[in-house]
């Protein structure tokens, strides 16, 4: 995401090496070539001169250390601006009533259905809530339909009346539900239209009077990047939601639209999703999202992403067999399962720092992991417990099995036996580390 302003930047961040301070002029060439980035990440013109002007005058008078380049404290300056830029924190998020509701509003097309079962899966896995979701878009008839399959995929009951018209009489009658059933979150998905219009806004305003949400969201698609932010400002001064959420983030290579909602609206960005799976959906944080727009990566948010694969208990299970030579393709196919878990491949080596320049222009295909799937599945029992079992008979076995060439099947091999080395010689090493820290006088 943001690949174009990331570049950018990157380059006007450029004049200043070699200089062994920062001056007025350099400041000020600096600074033109920011504005021109934001403005071409589809910026607001007067937002962006305003954004730099307050680069310009912190930077301005900034006494450059000796370990510290002037690019690199600009850098500083420029992420502190941006995190201040889109919000400063993350968002609080109410769901305290009993039950809590949540109003989903948004243009046709900004992705709010699909967001509603993200946002009910979110919930129920990591808030451990028990979601109701309500189909509330009375006008098209697959809405309902997409909602009910997906709420039958997490899980997660699905409130509707296909009937009935009344967009308000179906909240209230989802919300009442979810109270008999003991549910303590309502979602409710309505309708969109193509553009703002006003009996779209009358019957959003309905639905909020009569079901007074704890919560509304406003969905957005970044990547119609000014639109959505002049849209969101069209919702915001007739339903004063509490929040914005941008979808298709990683298709965003601009990034306006997450620079200047929530300075032009006045509300923060509370979630971001980037993809059609369930699990890609976040928390929004500004200064995360400032480090990954220029460049800087976001391991907090890559850890975080790690730790909810993590199971301590099986970890040490799996340090065991590793310091054991026990390593098996049983337990590479459990990895796999977690590291896909995790989310889009790409995406996530982008948030470790000096990783989203290497992998920009790198096409990472995320079907490759079906193919070594393939390959395991095909294997017997005893040959996934013991590796050495594998002779050339069992290999064109597995080549045929698992669609690949025999050709495929030992590159894997070769990588897997590869990898257990390299695991082994890490081990070694961190247990040497671990003695040695023990040793007297250490």
């Amino acid at each position: 995401m943001f690949e174009n302003l990331q570049e950018r930047l990157e380059g006007a961040f450029k004049s200043l090496r070699g200089h062994g301070r920062l001056t007025e002029l350099n400041i000020a060439e600096t600074v033109k070539d920011i504005r021109k980035a934001l403005v071409e990440a589809d910026v607001n013109y007067k937002i962006a001169k305003e954004f730099t002007d307050k680069v310009k005058n912190e930077a301005l008078g900034q006494n450059v250390l000796t370990a510290v380049e002037p690019g690199q404290l600009m850098v500083k300056i420029m992420h502190d601006e941006l995190t201040k830029l889109m919000g400063g924190q993350a968002a609080d998020f109410n769901i305290k009533g009993n039950p809590a509701v949540i109003l989903i509003a948004g243009l046709q097309g900004s992705g709010k259905t699909t967001f509603t079962h993200k946002l009910a899966h979110f919930l129920k896995t990591k808030k451990f809530k028990r979601p109701l979701m309500v189909a509330g878009d009375v006008y098209r008839p697959a809405a309902i339909d997409q909602l009910i399959v997906l709420g039958e995929k997490i899980g997660v009951p699905v409130y509707h009346e296909k009937e009935n018209t009344n967009p308000v009489e179906i909240a209230l009658h989802g919300i009442a539900q979810a109270k008999q059933q003991g549910l303590d979150v309502v979602i409710i998905d309505t309708a969109g239209r193509l553009a703002v219009d006003e009996q779209m806004m009358n019957e959003i305003s309905a639905v909020k009077a009569k079901t007074s949400p704890d919560e509304i969201l406003f969905v957005v698609d970044s990547m119609t990047g000014q639109d959505a932010v002049n849209t969101a400002k069209a919702f915001n001064d007739r339903l004063n939601f509490n929040g914005v959420v941008l979808t298709k983030l990683d298709g965003d290579t601009r990034g306006g639209a997450a620079l200047t909602v929530t300075y032009t609206v006045g509300k923060p960005i509370k979630f971001v999703s980037t993809g059609e799976k369930v699990d890609t959906l976040d928390v929004f944080h500004p200064e995360r999202m400032a480090s990954r727009i220029l460049g800087m990566g976001d391991i907090v948010s890559f850890v975080e992403k790690a730790q909810e694969q993590f199971d301590e208990k099986k970890a040490k299970e799996l340090e065991a067999k590793i310091r054991k030579n026990q390593f098996n393709f049983n337990d590479f196919l459990a990895q796999l399962a977690q590291i896909k878990k995790m989310g889009n491949m790409k995406d996530l080596l982008g948030m470790i720092p000096g990783m989203g320049k290497a992998v920009k222009d790198i096409d990472i295909d995320e079907n490759s992991f079906k193919k070594v799937e393939a390959i395991i599945l095909s294997m017997t029992p005893d040959e996934r417990e013991n590796p050495d079992l594998l002779d050339g008979r069992r290999k064109l076995r597995l080549a045929k099995g698992s669609g690949n060439t025999i050709q495929e099947v030992n590159q894997f091999l070769k990588q897997f036996e590869e990898m257990k080395k390299m695991m082994k010689s890490m081990q070694k090493m961190s247990s040497a580390g671990r003695m040695i820290k023990g040793l007297p006088g250490r």
